[in-house]
């Protein structure tokens, strides 16, 4: 039998691989080690730091993800083949545990029209790259790609060889979000009767949402026997995303009774953890969200308030804190001092060190400044942009911008550089964002073309912060920036120089090819 507890769920997170697969979810290395660092904090089991075969920036990321040595079991992809196993052995091996993640297609649809290969074929593949990499690591996943559209008895085959060959982990992929609950609870429970040796590894489950069912499908996998589910914070990923890790792990807490299951998932940290990866990525939560929305703790309608008031679980089958979101409106304003300050960053589930706390505490006060009332929303935007917004080599001193109607906008820029010199440039443009773009790369010399402009309210009144998410094109490649003032313009002019002083950095240092050299893989 297994080692693990029969009680207990693995987590394993895949956000730096299969979210930020995702259009408009890739990260940059520094975000990256963020968002991992995060998840060590969340306690998740395993994380799947990326796909290194993919690029250069891809191997160097998990790389510093494994080096960095978090708690958590670092996980790279590979492709059947022996230099996509080397590479994320090169990449994970520094991290204390780490895991060989291995993939090849089994349908019918995926060996007749995209590997062409026969099935005797495809289990060779399977048997050769399972073997080479147990004998490089101890901790082998095999996933047999497009799972949940494959004939059960040549599944069972498959699978089987894979665990003979020395697999501790079979990982059954509903790839394209194709099946449903009760099917996919018979196909668990038709591995568990038909595999031997089954019971001996860990089995796993990767359900993405092209219908919905996501989180439905993981939890019946679970019930007929899964133990390890595969998951994203915010259910980020290709398409329309993967399996939910907040969904999922309230879904097991809150239903305790019926599943009889656990994970060791630290709750309070699930929003905290929404919210970075959220700010990072761009794509903002709906307010609708199970579990991290903005509604999802809200009230309206006079019947449920009423009972509300009567005994929170009248509607409520959780409560907010249960999850790190903060039932106050606790407001702090410019008076308000770094202790209060400190203890409100801790409140909302927030770590900071001596140094992060300074310099958003600096950023707190030039905001309190500007709005009479400061809600935990504005502190939760000062939180993810202050990195951003001090990283140079380029900071904003001032921006001024002038409109009219029926003329061209005008902005006036001045930058400080690395040196401390001031420089200032002038320019116009349709309105008052595209003025002020073009007056920062007439300082910086990085012409930037803005693609989307994505504006999200942090607080509620009339001087709410705008938090705003940039898309813009340089040398036909698309980056991604953030930004949040009280003023919009200015708000988006801090997304566009974060973009600049990366492009810059990047420059200067020379750093690795960050594109994709092979097409990325899904599972």
């Amino acid at each position: 039998m297994s080692s693990e507890p029969e009680d207990r769920i693995r987590i394993f997170d895949t956000t730096l691989r299969d979210g930020e697969q995702a259009p408009g979810c890739s990260m940059t290395l520094r975000e990256k080690l963020r968002v991992a660092k995060a998840l060590a904090e969340l306690n998740v089991d395993i994380i799947e730091a990326g796909f290194p075969a993919a690029s250069p920036g891809d191997f160097e990321s998990v790389k510093a993800i494994a080096d960095e040595n978090f708690g958590p079991t670092i996980c790279g992809l590979a492709r059947c083949n022996a230099e996509d196993i080397e590479k994320v052995h090169a990449a994970v091996k520094g991290a204390d545990r780490h895991r060989i993640h291995v993939f090849v297609a089994t349908s019918a649809i995926h060996r007749e029209h995209k590997l062409k290969m026969a099935k005797e074929e495809i289990i060779k593949s399977a048997v050769g790259a399972v073997t080479m990499a147990r004998e490089l690591v101890d901790d082998v996943e095999f996933s047999p790609e497009d799972a949940s559209r494959t004939e059960l008895g040549y599944l069972a085959e498959v699978v089987s060889a894979a665990i003979e060959a020395g697999a501790t982990t079979v990982n059954i992929p509903d790839t394209v979000g194709y099946t449903v609950p009760a099917e996919f609870d018979r196909l668990f429970r038709y591995l568990k009767e038909h595999v031997a040796g089954i019971d001996d590894i860990t089995l796993s489950v990767h359900c993405h949402n092209d219908l919905g069912m996501a989180v439905a499908n993981s939890l019946a996998a679970v019930h007929a026997g899964a133990r390890q589910i595969e998951c994203t914070i915010n259910g980020i990923g290709e398409r329309a995303g993967n399996c939910s890790l907040e969904e999922v792990v309230m879904a097991l807490r809150t239903r305790a009774e019926f599943f009889d299951l656990h994970t060791d998932i630290d709750s309070k940290r699930l929003y905290p953890t929404s919210r970075l990866v959220s700010s990072i990525t761009g794509m903002h939560v709906p307010r609708n969200k199970a579990i991290v929305g903005e509604n999802a703790f809200a009230h309206e309608a006079g019947i449920h308030q009423h009972g509300m008031l009567q005994h929170a679980s009248t509607y409520e089958i959780m409560r907010p804190d249960d999850v790190g979101i903060s039932r106050s409106n606790l407001v702090l304003g410019k008076h308000s001092g770094r202790h209060a300050f400190r203890d409100r960053v801790r409140e909302l589930g927030f770590e900071l060190d001596d140094f992060e706390t300074n310099r958003a505490f600096q950023e707190f006060k030039k905001l309190a400044d500007k709005k009479k009332d400061v809600f935990d929303g504005d502190i939760e935007a000062i939180i993810m942009n202050v990195d951003a917004a001090t990283a140079g080599p380029w900071h904003m001193k001032s921006l001024s911008v002038h409109t009219q109607s029926d003329e061209p906008a005008e902005a006036t820029v001045v930058l400080i550089g690395e040196d401390g010199e001031e420089s200032s440039a002038s320019a116009t443009g349709d309105g008052p964002v595209h003025a002020a773009f073009q007056a920062i790369e007439g300082i910086t010399g990085v012409p930037l073309a803005l693609k989307n402009f994505e504006l999200h309210s942090t607080s509620m009144g009339e001087d709410a912060q705008g938090e705003v998410t940039v898309t813009v094109v340089h040398d036909g490649e698309s980056y991604r920036g953030h930004g949040a003032s009280v003023d919009i313009v200015e708000a988006g002019s801090q997304a566009c120089l974060e973009v600049t002083n990366r492009l810059l950095r990047r420059r200067q240092r020379g750093g690795p090819d960050t594109s994709t050299t092979i097409d990325r893989a899904t599972i």
